[in-house]
This record gives C-alpha cells, structure tokens and sequence, in this order.
C-alpha cells in the first residue's frame, strides 16, 4: 500500500467570472508543501459533463456517457478531495452537485475537506456538500477554511482585488488542522480498505 494519499484539489465553479482559481491556487500550495499528501488540482472545466441523466448511479449499472466515464476513472484515483466551494443561494454550484452525482463508487469510503469562499464563507454551502458527501459514503473532516466577511472582501477581485498571501495569517491554522484531518482521515481509511482486500 502506498502510504501518501493521493489527494484531488477539485474547483467547483466553472463560471468564466468565478472566483475559485484563486482559493484553489492557495490550498494547493499549503497541500504540496506537506510532505504527507500528493496533490492535484483538478477542474470541472476540464470535464464537460452532461447533467446527470443515467439510467441509474454506476452503483447500479455501469454509466453510458463517455464523459462520465472519464469523470469516474478521474475521480476514482485518488484517495481524499479538498473541495474548492463557492456558494450560490445557500448551497453548492449546480456544476459541483451533478459532479458528485456522476460517480458514486469512486468517492465511497474516501475522506474531503473543503475551503469555502463567499460573505458567509460558504458554510452553508460546506455543510450541504457533508451531507451530499455522507449519502456518498465519504468521511468529511471537521475543519474546513471558510474565507469570508472582511477577508472576502479584502481579496475578491470586484472589491479589494488583494491577493491571498494579503489575509494568508487568517487562514493558516485552519487550513493546517483540516489538511491535517484529511490526511488521517486518508491513511485510516486507506488501511481498511487494505485490510478487507
């Protein structure tokens, strides 16, 4: 068994306004400076999926949209996600919703952490994606880094437009604990599937 997780660093906004290439940018840098994880960004731009329009979830029968498909052996390779989640109307984007509904097997039993932007600092929207990641079977993490209210403003290019590194002290720490859970989360869950095979 390979004792680094593989961890996917996933953006899910596609909006050609969005916000998300910065905070994304951002975990990245904190992930792969650990030498506890490798880490890889991964963009639902890259990955034109149809809304979710299957006969069933693969959990049932295998998908028929190539597309899927592809989204399903991307996902499927990693061990852990940290979610990049912009909330729109208290909860996630439509984009990232029908992502985690176009895989079901690959994201059982697999830990994620999330770092929500937004002025409340997408807690809300981070608390729908447990739930949606709890029907998933995923372990999520307590902590997750909510970059909100003044920071928000400090940094998002419509108002202050300061980069990150600007309110980095503000983040830090809770980026370090939910890396850190994620990681343990990672390992453990990676060992029991070791055990059971």
């Amino acid at each position: 068994m390979n004792s680094k997780p593989r961890i996917a660093v996933i953006i899910g906004s596609t909006r050609p306004t969005r916000f998300a290439d910065a905070p994304a940018q951002w975990i990245l840098k904190q992930a792969q400076a650990r030498e506890d994880l490798d880490v890889e960004l991964i963009d639902l731009r890259d990955h034109p999926l149809p809304f979710f329009d299957e006969m069933a979830s693969n959990l049932w029968m295998p998908s028929q949209n190539p597309e899927a498909v592809r989204w399903q052996q991307t996902v499927g390779r990693f061990d852990g996600y940290i979610f990049v989640v912009a909330e729109y109307n208290h909860s996630i984007t439509a984009s990232l919703k029908n992502a985690l509904d176009q895989a079901y097997k690959e994201w059982n039993r697999k830990p994620f952490t999330a770092i929500g932007y937004g002025g409340t600092g997408a807690t809300r929207a981070v608390e729908h994606l447990r739930g949606i990641g709890v029907e998933l079977q995923m372990v999520s993490t307590r902590a997750a880094v909510h970059i909100g209210g003044g920071d928000f403003m400090a940094v998002h290019p419509a108002f202050g437009n300061k980069p990150i590194s600007e309110i980095e002290a503000n983040l830090l720490q809770t980026a370090k604990t939910a890396l850190d859970e994620l990681a343990w989360w990672a390992k453990a869950t990676m060992a029991a599937k070791a055990a059971e095979a």
